[in-house]
């Protein structure tokens, strides 16, 4: 029992830091940015090249990576999403043109490094268990766990306490009358990218290590989830995406453990259904009530 628990909150972690990353740009624009899990599957490869060719430690390639996956977050909002906000049909063709920005850096990714699965060198982290009860963990998970809460709480501090949180929070909450009371929007929407891909890239890394294994197609599988824990939660609720993340993860190891592996996503999503009915919202949701 003890064992499972311990799994699960490991696995909901990366679920949860994925899907914060997600759900803070619904929350801004009203739009699911599919390009979210290339930004995730870059960010992987650009850790792995830090250590593998470059020879960098891990602790100097994660916070690398994880500005690299914001450098690339505010690319995409610059040409994936900026040159379409205010047109009336913004919201699907902006889940378009997310999607085609995907198809790219995957094909970009796929040039570079191969179709085949890549791995971290032998000794990237150190190969340590711990006993927690009676439960074990590898040191590597700890720290991915770790990792995670911290990056969500500091960002859940920084919407809360900051400027720069504040001003996120009024553009999703209206645009135009952010404009009014003189917030740069275009600025805070791109902020927003930065942190969203930034920890989607950060759960790429995670992933990467926890796993090791790592293909241009790699955040296809963790899409889905991401959707599941989004919409679970909440759309657009930060607390909601943590709390679903970390359900997810527990769902998904219990109904291993007692039914099988095959039963693992029919099971996680069945819960999702069910939820829904009962919530339509999600568990955290709220009606939305922003001015275009």
């Amino acid at each position: 029992m003890g064992q499972q628990v311990l799994n699960g909150i490991f696995l909901g972690s990366i679920y949860a830091l994925f899907a914060v990353g997600y759900t803070l740009v619904f929350g801004v624009l009203d739009i699911l940015n599919l390009a979210h899990q290339a930004v995730f599957m870059l960010a992987a490869f650009i850790a792995l090249a830090l250590v593998a060719d470059a020879h960098l430690s891990l602790w100097v390639a994660l916070p690398a990576a994880v500005l690299a996956g914001g450098a690339i977050g505010i690319v995409l909002e610059r040409v994936a999403f900026r040159p379409l906000r205010g047109r009336a049909d913004s919201n699907i063709s902006g889940l378009i043109s997310s999607l085609a920005m995907a198809t790219v850096f995957e094909a970009i990714a796929l040039q570079i490094f191969g179709p085949d699965i890549s791995r971290f060198p032998p000794g990237t982290f150190p190969d340590r268990v711990v006993r927690i009860g009676a439960a074990t963990a590898s040191l590597l998970q700890l720290c991915i766990v770790g990792i995670s809460v911290v990056l969500m709480a500091v960002l859940t501090l920084l919407l809360a306490r900051s400027r720069l949180g504040r001003q996120i929070r009024a553009v999703a909450e209206s645009p135009r009358a952010a404009r009014i009371l003189g917030i740069d929007v275009d600025r805070a929407i791109a902020m927003a990218f930065f942190l969203s891909s930034a920890l989607g890239g950060a759960a790429g890394v995670l992933f990467g290590l926890a796993f090791n294994s790592i293909s241009p197609d790699v955040g296809r599988g963790v899409e889905l989830k991401g959707l599941a824990v989004i919409i679970l939660g909440g759309m657009g609720s930060v607390p909601g995406a943590v709390i679903a993340g970390f359900a997810l993860g527990l769902i998904e190891v219990f109904t291993v453990a007692h039914l099988g592996s095959s039963f693992r996503d029919a099971v996680s999503f069945a819960v999702l259904f069910f939820v829904l009915i009962a919530r339509p919202r999600g568990l955290f949701g709220r009606a939305a009530a922003r001015e275009a």
